[in-house]
């Protein structure tokens, strides 16, 4: 399908700069982001003077190496507004994770903060084909969760008309694709495979629909599911990457030109990859756990904040920032199945390989004795459904077996049997393992 190419003047200054241009401002924001944070964060001139360093000592990018790391665990430890860097009254907008692991990570925003969130939603929408006028569909949660006012904010910023449907309601969000007609919809990949389930439910053909551009984030996928959606719904699939202890969504998109990775938005966050076990930074282009630092925030500024979102640095191609590699998976979510490393993405990539199964799958992992045991969960397509079982489940478990090294118990359900999500992410692993 045709791929919208940037117009000339439709790109910022920032996004061409040369790579000297772009450090001068990165190490000018970042001095002052560190004495920002030390000046009026408790937590973090306590964690600065801890390690014997001072905002003064970073003469250049390299020397963020010696400022301490932010956990998730600092910002619960300091709930509700202890990281906040400005007087609670400035803060004019408040998000917060779901807390469904303990208490929530709350972050707060300044009226600057919100115009720069905008801005960097809007550029990612243009850089995802996005222009102004188009009809945008945001089909992620609105309220605590970043996504959908995040989303909503920036195409707004951008000149487009947004439908703030949020999440849930599958058959009415067929509805309102069919009768407004939007060119972008923004949301899970996860749930859009379920919207493209419910068109095809309704004898509609996905592919029909007004749809042009799906930009997908707040969970990891792969380059199959990628395919997957692009054949199904005859859309480009565009990865928008964010966190919300950072900003939300818009800390990097993929460029639709390319779609070779989303872009770090480096003149607003300073990325590293470290080695997960050491802390050690790792030069680009190897794996490991990805770091932010911002560069811009007001309220809520976060030094060398561990993601523990596995992926690698990659060199600029369409932007003069660089890109960040697919999520492979979490340093703190990735299954040890008998001394196997596993993560989701590993055995989605095998599912999507499959025609006769659904990309919907779960992972269930049980204890037997002191033997870890882990079932996979997959589906048949409709058309497939008089699929021998027993045949597809044997070719998956001996795919899983050769290709990620771990034995698994397949079962493969009838269509739809697994469960869908219609608000927010997917949930791919059941862990029934005694605490």
């Amino acid at each position: 399908m045709p791929v919208k190419q940037p117009a000339p003047g439709d790109l910022e200054p920032i996004e061409t700069a040369s790579r000297d241009e772009l450090q001068a401002l990165q190490l000018q924001r970042l001095q002052q982001t560190l004495q920002h944070a030390y000046d009026h964060v408790p937590h973090y001139k306590a964690a600065f003077d801890a390690k014997g360093v001072h905002p003064s000592d970073c003469k250049s990018l390299a020397d963020l190496a010696k400022f301490p790391f932010t956990t998730k665990k600092d910002l619960r430890d300091n709930y509700p507004f202890g990281m906040f860097a400005v007087p609670r009254e400035q803060v004019v907008r408040i998000h917060a994770s779901s807390g469904t692991t303990g208490k929530p990570t709350v972050v707060g925003y300044t009226q600057g903060d919100i115009d720069r969130w905008a801005d960097l939603v809007a550029r990612s929408i243009r850089a995802s084909g996005g222009r102004k006028g188009d009809i945008i569909h945001v089909a992620y949660g609105y309220g605590l969760f970043t996504g959908g006012l995040g989303a909503h904010y920036g195409a707004e910023r951008l000149g487009c008309t947004v439908i703030p449907m949020s999440g849930g309601q599958t058959e009415k969000q067929v509805q309102l694709i069919t009768d407004f007609r939007p060119d972008i919809i923004m949301v899970t990949p996860s749930y859009m495979q379920v919207i493209i389930e419910e068109m095809e439910r309704q004898g509609l053909d996905p592919r029909a629909s007004s749809l042009k551009v799906g930009i997908f984030g707040a969970e990891p996928w792969t380059e199959a599911m990628r395919h997957d959606i692009e054949v199904r719904a005859g859309i480009d699939a565009v990865d928008i990457y964010g966190l919300s202890e950072v900003m939300g969504p818009g800390v990097a998109n993929e460029c639709i030109e390319a779609k070779d990775g989303p872009v770090i938005w480096e003149d607003h966050f300073y990325p590293e990859i470290i080695d997960p076990e050491t802390g050690e930074p790792v030069a680009d282009g190897e794996e490991g756990e990805l770091v932010f630092t911002t560069l811009t925030k007001e309220a809520l500024p976060v030094i060398r904040y561990r993601t523990r979102d596995l992926t690698r640095l990659l060199p600029p191609t369409a932007r003069s920032m660089r890109r960040m590699g697919k999520i492979v998976g979490r340093s703190d979510d990735m299954l040890i199945i008998r001394g196997v490393n596993v993560f989701p993405t590993q055995v989605e990539e095998l599912v999507l390989q499959m025609p006769e199964l659904s990309g919907q799958y779960q992972l269930v992992v049980t204890r037997s004795g002191t033997l870890d045991e882990l079932q996979v969960l997959v589906e048949l397509q409709p058309q497939h459904e008089g699929a021998e079982r027993e045949r597809v489940a044997g070719h998956l478990q001996n795919r899983i077996k050769t290709l990620i090294g771990v034995s698994t118990t397949v079962s493969v359900g009838a269509p739809a049997s697994i469960e869908r999500t219609v608000v927010g992410k997917a949930r791919r692993v059941i862990d029934k393992r005694p605490r």
